[in-house]
């Protein structure tokens, strides 16, 4: 059985941080970090219907999104080898790594308007936290550092991201296409359901 709960938890604390906060960036990607950290620093929660991998591509399953669209939280799954095109986010985001290792490569666009300019190569593991955003960065592309297994990582992003207006970017040119990615599922877990919790009282 799934530790449910500890879901329901960020999301309640999310909450509570973006109504404290507000859009004030630094403040609010803070605060999130330290509870993304938190959420990734055991993988005992993922359900495994948002944690399976496809043979064809990587998958974008939408945990949660805020009524309000100010948040929302999403489980990509890599097969073996599988990584992204070259994109963009148009919002502040945080990347918490739960199963396996990610290559993460940033870019920024060449002030000449020469295409992209590779800055950093990071590979994130089990329990790593990065932030991405249009204020500190927010050109990357994504691999599973795994030729032979899938890899999870868990983001929560300023906006309902599935929704967002964003780009994907021709390496070489930096010439951008617009991208709206949507999500791969069509239901979210259940967070509500209390049920089988421990402290759940039956007649």
């Amino acid at each position: 059985m799934k530790n449910i709960d500890k879901l329901r938890r960020f999301i309640q604390d999310v909450t509570l941080a973006v109504d404290d906060v507000g859009d004030e960036e630094p403040k609010i990607v803070a605060r999130c970090r330290l509870l993304l950290a938190e959420l990734v620093a055991k993988d005992d929660w993922l359900p495994d219907e948002f944690a399976t991998p496809d043979p064809d591509r990587y998958q974008q399953f939408l945990l949660y999104c805020d009524p309000r669209e100010r948040f929302s939280v999403v489980s990509f799954v890599w097969g073996p080898g599988q990584s992204t095109p070259v994109h963009d986010h148009m919002v502040w985001g945080l990347i918490g790594m739960l199963r396996g290792h990610e290559d993460s490569t940033n870019y920024e666009l060449a002030p000449n308007g020469a295409g992209l300019v590779k800055t950093e190569v990071m590979q994130l593991k089990p329990g790593d936290v990065t932030a991405v955003s249009p204020s500190v960065g927010d050109i990357h592309a994504v691999a599973n550092a795994h030729a032979d297994k899938p890899s999870i990582s868990i983001h929560i992003y300023g906006a309902n991201i599935g929704a967002v207006r964003r780009h994907i970017y021709e390496e070489k040119t930096g010439e951008p296409s617009l991208l709206v990615t949507g999500y791969t599922n069509t239901q979210i877990p259940n967070i509500w359901d209390r049920s089988q919790d421990g402290r759940a009282v039956t007649s």
